[in-house]
């Protein structure tokens, strides 16, 4: 049986109200049963009945628990609970004045009067502040039901449609035993008749309290949408160590128009993981930026660049150009576009970015606004066996469309790139830094004109993007395992895609925004902190219901050549400037003469075309003197974690 103690606060104003609202609701039923004799009343009778009364109303709305209801989450279990408080207070009452009144000058039809006046006292208020909060009446009428049990984590706005919508049917699918929360006020209260148990330092103790009243719960489910990375993995921790899977609430609005069989809690997902609280974004700085201009995105069949033909479709443009090299993913992206904005204005262009004629040709017909140029090679491996192909498409095929956007009067071009081109030991770092060195000496060389804005943008890892780790260990956990961690220290950088790309937006629009203060410098994404990729491999494994290292192992296969340890966002001579937009930094620019530097790359890439590799290494290393080539590293495929 659950343990009653006297409320809080402002629980305690909520008992004081109930009882003062059952004594006027019997002086109430009083009058109505003698009408104006109630002014020569005996005062044995009347005022030491309203005494007793009240009392006993007051003990036992605390045995029932009425005062640590939210009265804004007030519904059916709330009217239901106050029914029994009016009865068992009736029941109570009239043996308790017998002894002390012998029922003398006592009307016997006043408890029947007030039964009903009592109720009516104590349920208006309770659902006026529900009806007045949510402007509809039709949420009140509400019923918990009777099935799998699970515990909320904390309580927000996914955790109560959750609760309203199991109560909507007898076959909603879940039971909710309790809900831990840490706001101070909630402690021993109840909301939408789920018990606050504890706050959610507790939970251990509070699962061995259900599990000790036969009702531990079957799975933790979060109960706010919010919660950031860093105490979603804490949870699954805990949660691993209690035997309990761990389950995220669908979209609040979603299950607010679901029925029942909709209310399904999905799995915790590895974004969920390494996410970070919502940033307040200028959403009409963005749609400035965007709606009604042109608007050219490279590499629109890739992870960033099919997200940001997502979110800039999504911001009204005037016409929407798609190029990439790659047929089948770019005729993926087309045909999402064709699916959701049926009326944009668009093209889908093929072309290769390296190709100097084809890209004059389509920004002289497409005559973009702005060019976001997301088209690169960026799997390290592979660009470290292929190093020309790497410099002639990450840097060449940069130049290419920067000189394109230059000729054709662009107002900004944006290049995406990576925390990898800085102090880069790897070719696809090292030609990345070029390619920022020359959008970089761009910029400065437009300073005092209005020509087109360079615009520079570095951010690291971005979750399930092709080539990246979490598509890879997702394949090994289907496959029965190992995973495979290249050493037990390395960490890295991780941002969703949509918080980058809508980052990425708002650095083209805070450097558009702004004079040209500080030319050349390139717009750094924060990334919160980095994340050991062991643990990462290890949280995942949880996710999918095993333990690490004994239904998956974890084996260790040394790092990649030109892979590193601990990757960067800034250079020791880049200084970060803060910025008036939350999650954007500026790196102090480090920029070459662009006479200087365009002789330089016209000779990288006459010796990566000719497939020179010695030399186009060479090269690469004199112009980003910081690149220093790994050295081969130890094979560990034999150690486990």
């Amino acid at each position: 049986m659950t343990t009653r103690r006297w409320p809080g606060r402002r629980a305690l104003v909520v008992a004081l109200l109930d009882a003062t609202l059952a004594g006027l609701a019997y002086l109430v039923s009083f009058y109505l049963r003698v009408g104006d004799a109630i002014l020569t009343w005996p005062s044995q009778a009347l005022w030491g009945g309203v005494l007793l009364f009240v009392a006993i109303a007051a003990g036992v709305s605390q045995a029932f628990g009425l005062s640590r209801r939210v009265w804004r989450y007030a519904g059916l279990d709330d009217v239901a609970a106050i029914g029994k408080v009016v009865v068992l207070t009736h029941l109570v009452f009239l043996p308790a004045l017998f002894l002390v009144t012998r029922l003398q000058d006592f009307p016997r039809s006043v408890l029947v009067i007030d039964l009903f006046v009592m109720a009516a006292f104590l349920v208006t208020p309770r659902l006026l502040t529900r009806v007045l909060r949510e402007r509809r009446f039709g949420g009140v009428l509400e019923r918990e039901g009777r099935r799998v049990p699970v515990l909320l984590v904390g309580w927000g706005d996914a955790a109560e449609a959750f609760v309203r919508n199991l109560a909507r049917g007898d076959g909603a699918p879940y039971r909710v035993v309790g809900v831990v929360d840490d706001r101070a006020d909630w402690q021993g209260r109840q909301v939408l008749g789920v018990e606050v148990l504890g706050r959610e330092a507790a939970l251990e103790s509070v699962v061995e309290q259900l599990a000790g009243r036969d009702q531990r719960p079957e799975r933790l489910v979060l109960g706010r949408t919010e919660d950031d990375g860093a105490h979603v993995r804490g949870l699954v921790e805990l949660a691993g160590k209690l035997a309990l899977p761990v389950s995220r609430l669908p979209d609040p609005r979603r299950l607010e128009q679901a029925g029942t069989s909709k209310s399904e809690i999905r799995p915790i997902e590895v974004e969920d993981l390494l996410g970070r609280p919502q940033r307040v974004l200028d959403r009409s700085g963005l749609e400035r930026l965007v709606s009604g201009r042109r608007i050219l995105v490279t590499g629109a069949g890739g992870t960033i660049g099919g997200e940001l033909v997502r979110q800039i479709a999504a911001l009204a443009p005037a016409h929407l150009a798609l190029l990439d090299n790659a047929e089948y993913p770019l005729y993926l992206i087309d045909l999402e576009m064709t699916e959701r904005w049926p009326r944009l204005s668009r093209a889908a262009i093929l072309g290769d970015v390296r190709d100097r004629l084809r890209i004059d040709q389509i920004l002289a017909r497409e005559r973009p606004d702005l060019v976001f140029h997301a088209a690169a090679f960026k799997h390290l491996p592979l660009v470290e066996v292929n190093p020309n192909e790497g410099v002639l498409t990450n840097v060449a095929g940069t130049r290419v469309v920067a000189d394109a956007a230059a000729a054709a009067g662009v107002a900004a071009m944006v290049l995406i790139s990576t925390d990898k081109a800085v102090n880069p030991t790897s070719v696809m770092g090292a030609s990345k830094r070029l390619a920022e060195i020359y959008c970089q000496a761009l910029d400065v060389a437009a300073l005092g004109k209005s020509g087109t804005r360079f615009v520079t943008v570095r951010f690291g890892n971005v979750l399930g993007s092709t080539g990246s780790v979490v598509p890879l260990f997702r394949r090994q956990i289907a496959a029965g395992g190992p995973l495979t961690v290249t050493d037990p220290e390395v960490t890295r950088y991780f941002m969703t895609v949509r918080e980058a790309v809508e980052l990425v937006l708002q650095a083209c629009e805070l450097a558009l925004s702004q004079p040209r203060n500080e030319p050349g410098a390139i717009h750094v994404l924060e990334m919160g902190e980095p994340v050991k990729i062991l643990d990462l491999a290890r949280q995942m494994i949880r996710l999918a219901g095993l333990r690490p290292g004994e239904d998956i192992q974890i084996v260790f296969s040394g790092l990649k050549p030109g892979e590193k340890l601990a990757e960067e966002l800034f250079h020791g001579q880049e200084g970060p400037v803060a910025t008036e937009r939350p999650g954007i930094l500026l790196a102090r620019p480090r920029t070459v003469d662009l006479a200087i530097l365009a002789r330089a790359l016209d000779e990288i890439e006459e010796t990566a075309r000719q497939r020179r590799t010695a030399d186009t290494l060479s090269l690469l290393g004199r112009l980003v003197p910081e690149y220093q080539r790994a050295p081969p590293t130890k094979d560990r495929r034999a150690e486990r974690a």
